[in-house]
């Protein structure tokens, strides 16, 4: 199923909408990547918004486009951490209940983040899916609009604004590599891109475990995939056996994907960690993970790669760390 929204006009309501609430993150160059690449490499910093990750954006313009009795009413969500942590932020600024739907699997540290904002936090079953469905019972039994962490019009706008401030601070982009799960943030961003900008290449990285639209993308119709632990964590879970938005948004405009072994994630993190003193999660540094190991090729004189977010627990980025995973790229 095709359809006309979200567009460009869309995305510019949304960079409006939401100004008051989200950063226009840092955009920083990497020398190490940059001759790692063969490519002039940039680091589009949305792990350093308001809630640690680029979930923020999405959440923001979706709950601001509500009507005042729906934002009354509540909101809810299902979430592997991110988003669940930006839906409590927005709804606690604008004095509104939340309700985040949770698997049994999300680390404690993003539970924590979620409580810590005043959101009612519901674990709703062992994996994202099951969780998915608890999301959409409790919805109809309460009353709440469903926040979706990706497929919806409002939610692709909004990430799509990480686009929007790429072209106006580094207007000579031509490739952008972006961290693929459900499809929202690399949909919103490549819809934006190509709008402006027909030539600019985008790349979705993904997790060999479980990449539910790449899988999807390869059989050319929407996948189940079995979850499976991950550093990436924050892109886990299905896209949806429903979904209108997002597997269209990445068939069009997505030019290329790649999938990252566990190591190579562990790799990228150690790597921002070391190099650029970041902390990133594993869902956040898949893109730094392709290059380092050698697998994101033919990229163009400058390149963009988002870091879509930090939320990492602690005793994981030591581990991390101390077992000092080798840069094989550089």
């Amino acid at each position: 199923m095709t359809t006309q929204k979200p567009g460009l006009n869309d995305v510019y309501a949304a960079q409006e909408r939401i100004k008051d609430i989200v950063y226009k993150t840092p955009l920083i160059k990497s020398p190490i990547l940059t001759e790692a690449a063969d490519s002039e490499v940039f680091l589009k910093l949305e792990s350093l918004q308001a809630t640690g990750s680029f979930k923020i954006r999405g959440a923001a313009n979706k709950i601001l486009s509500l009507s005042e009795d729906e934002q009354q009413q509540g909101v809810i969500a299902v979430s592997s951490g991110n988003h669940g942590r930006a839906v409590a932020y927005v709804a606690q600024r604008q004095g509104i209940l939340a309700v985040i739907c949770i698997s049994e699997s999300v680390p404690e540290n993003k539970v924590s983040a979620i409580q810590d904002l005043g959101a009612e936090v519901v674990i709703a079953g062992k994996t994202y899916d099951e969780a998915s469905e608890g999301a959409e019972r409790l919805q109809e039994k309460r009353g709440l609009t469903m926040v979706h962490p990706f497929d919806d019009p409002d939610v692709i706008a909004g990430q799509g604004t990480i686009g929007l401030e790429l072209m106006e601070e580094l207007p000579e982009v031509d490739t952008v590599i972006v961290p693929l799960s459900g499809g929202g943030l690399l949909g919103g961003i490549a819809l934006t891109l190509k709008t402006i900008k027909p030539a600019v290449q985008t790349i979705g990285v993904s997790m060999e475990r479980g990449a539910a639209m790449i899988e999807s993308l390869k059989a050319g119709e929407i996948k189940e995939v079995v979850e499976e632990p991950t550093l990436a964590d924050a892109l886990v879970g299905g896209i949806g056996i429903e979904n209108t938005y997002t597997f269209e948004l990445i068939k069009r405009y997505v030019d290329e994907t790649i999938l990252v072994s566990e190591g190579e994630i562990a790799a990228g993190m150690r790597f921002a960690l070391e190099k650029h003193h970041l902390v990133v999660e594993g869902g956040g540094a898949v893109g730094m993970a392709a290059i380092l190991a050698g697998k994101a090729k033919s990229l163009g004189k400058k390149t963009a790669i988002v870091l879509s977010g930090g939320n990492v627990d602690l005793p994981i980025l030591l581990e991390v760390a101390n077992k000092r995973y080798p840069y094989r790229g550089v």
